[in-house]
């Protein structure tokens, strides 16, 4: 009852957080404070093949297009550096962000130049895992390769549609064995509760998991925007949330203790860079088409069409297509969301940075969640309970569902299905 409540909270909160405004100035994005952490975010959206789960701003590959897109990137990286802005780490997501090698080295190592870039993190399929792919990402500086695996089962990966491009789950886990010790962290990057999916699928997944013995697994619970919802029922059934608290339970029961939380839903060996980079650092810039960015309390995103994209960096504009400045409340609420979601929340450092306002947005939440049993505290942090993590699911989920939903909108507005935001 109470991860009910929890979820309809959040749904309704994340859904009027994520109406977002046209930039008055789209030339311009927040000046930053360079004490701080910032992560660099790059987005590539060509892939081979789109899956039908996948709400992310992502287009079918056409490589003279990507090309374009890939210089246009770079345009845009250099555009950030004479603003002044600076980064320590790097987060190449998509999309399939190795779709073409050549054009990815030659963007990390100029954001290498232009950035004092401690550690560089990329997505990739298993397609994608090739001898000559792997030295590149290694030349490169990649500290971690997360790989889009989802499943194991032939079923599910069919239903997904991405049996025929990436094979078989054996002949995936075979591949991925063979990464095993290439880069500081291999992950492998699973989603649960499909709606086709049973609790003996899944623990099938998680003994190959074992068996394989990579160095970090990111558990998604399926996140579906009100589109994707559409075509996931053609394939794989209706989606529902029945079932999700069991599979959420097998899967931390069957990693933990050979593996820790590195957030609710990542389970690493070691210390290391995670998906959620949101958890990692308090601000990112996003670049690419598509891309959200999060600076000095100001969500903003980039423009979805990918011409419109590549015309407007190739004019010396940041190609911003809306943003929104969070209240106070917003930034704290937002900040207490991740930080747990990281397992623990520092409060001093949460009081230097709001004062007395922490408290007085904050008191009911916290008090709520440790009377709930969700939340606990131990001078000097609040932590996630073991029930509490599934709680931080559920509501990392209505967040990310929310963010699909603004993507739908941003791709339909920039199609000209609807009106300006």
């Amino acid at each position: 009852m109470i991860d009910y409540i929890i979820t309809k909270k959040a749904r309704r909160e994340f859904s009027q957080t994520m109406q977002f405004r046209s930039p008055e100035n789209k030339s311009r994005i927040p000046q930053v404070n360079g004490a701080k952490p910032h992560l660099l975010y790059l987005h590539i959206p060509f892939c081979e093949k789109l899956c039908p789960y996948c709400s992310f701003n992502r287009v079918l590959f056409d490589e003279t297009l990507c090309r374009a897109y890939f210089s246009a990137l770079r345009k845009e990286i250099e555009l950030y550096k004479e603003t002044g802005h600076q980064f320590s780490g790097l987060y190449v997501g998509g999309g399939t962000p190795t779709v073409l090698i050549d054009e990815l080295e030659e963007t990390i190592s100029l954001a290498k130049r232009c950035f004092q870039i401690g550690k560089i993190s990329v997505e990739t399929n298993p397609n994608h895992l090739t001898d000559q792919n792997i030295a590149i990402l290694k030349r490169a500086g990649v500290n971690r390769l997360s790989v889009g695996l989802q499943s194991f089962d032939d079923g599910l990966l069919k239903g997904m549609e991405r049996y025929d491009k990436y094979g078989s789950g054996k002949e995936i886990a075979l591949r991925m064995k063979e990464m095993l010790g290439q880069f500081d962290t291999l992950n492998a990057d699973m989603i649960f509760n499909f709606p086709s999916q049973d609790m003996n699928m899944l623990t099938r997944d998680l003994d190959i998991l074992m068996n394989m013995g990579v160095d970090q697994i990111t558990y998604y619970p399926l996140m579906v925007s009100d589109s994707t919802r559409q075509a996931i029922a053609k394939t794989m059934g209706n989606v529902s949330y029945r079932k999700e608290r069991t599979f959420y339970r097998q899967i931390v029961n069957r990693l933990v203790p050979a593996y820790h939380f590195s957030s609710a839903w990542c389970f690493s060996k070691k210390e290391s860079i995670i998906d959620e980079y949101i958890v990692d650092y308090d601000e990112y810039a996003g670049l690419g088409s598509g891309s959200i960015g999060y600076l000095e309390g100001t969500c903003y995103a980039n423009a979805f069409d990918i011409k419109k994209y590549i015309e407007q960096v190739s004019k010396g504009n940041l190609p911003l297509m809306a943003s929104r400045t969070f209240s106070l409340k917003d930034q704290i609420r937002y900040d207490f969301l991740m930080k747990l979601f990281g397992m623990k929340l520092e409060l001093p450092a949460m009081e230097e940075k709001y004062g007395r306002a922490l408290y007085r947005h904050l008191w009911v939440d916290m008090v709520a969640f440790i009377l709930a049993g969700r939340l606990r505290y131990r001078v000097p942090y609040l932590h996630l309970t073991n029930r509490g993590c599934y709680s931080w699911v559920v509501m990392m989920r209505e967040f990310f569902i929310s963010v699909n939903n603004f993507r739908d909108f941003c791709r339909a507005q920039a199609a000209g299905n609807v009106g300006s935001s």
